[in-house]
């Protein structure tokens, strides 16, 4: 691979680099001040918890959790292979049955 494309490729992982060696030997810290107010405007704390779930979310975690939509999943599952074995065994009984067959 070319050595541009690995770094275009690596460049939303790597971060930029924000302190740079000459703003860092000034001594007077004013290059990064930008910063400073940045990172100050951020929220502090844990993440609030979000509302939107999933099928997971409703079904099994929380107050009201429970197994059954599974059983029910695999009782479904269940009762439509057999139809379909049910039927396929059915229309080769009735076409081994038929006298010109």
């Amino acid at each position: 691979m070319q050595p541009s494309l690995i770094r275009r490729q690596l460049g939303g992982l790597v971060p930029p680099k924000v302190a740079t060696p000459s703003v860092l030997s000034s001594g007077s810290g004013a290059g990064l001040s930008h910063l400073v107010n940045f990172y100050s405007k951020l929220p502090k704390g844990p993440a609030p918890q979000s509302a939107v779930g999933g099928i997971k979310a409703r079904l099994f975690n929380g107050k009201n959790a429970s197994g059954k939509p599974l059983v029910a999943l695999i009782v479904g599952i269940f009762g439509l292979g057999y139809t379909i074995d049910y039927q396929s065994t059915c229309q080769n009984l009735i076409i081994s049955f038929l006298p010109f067959s």
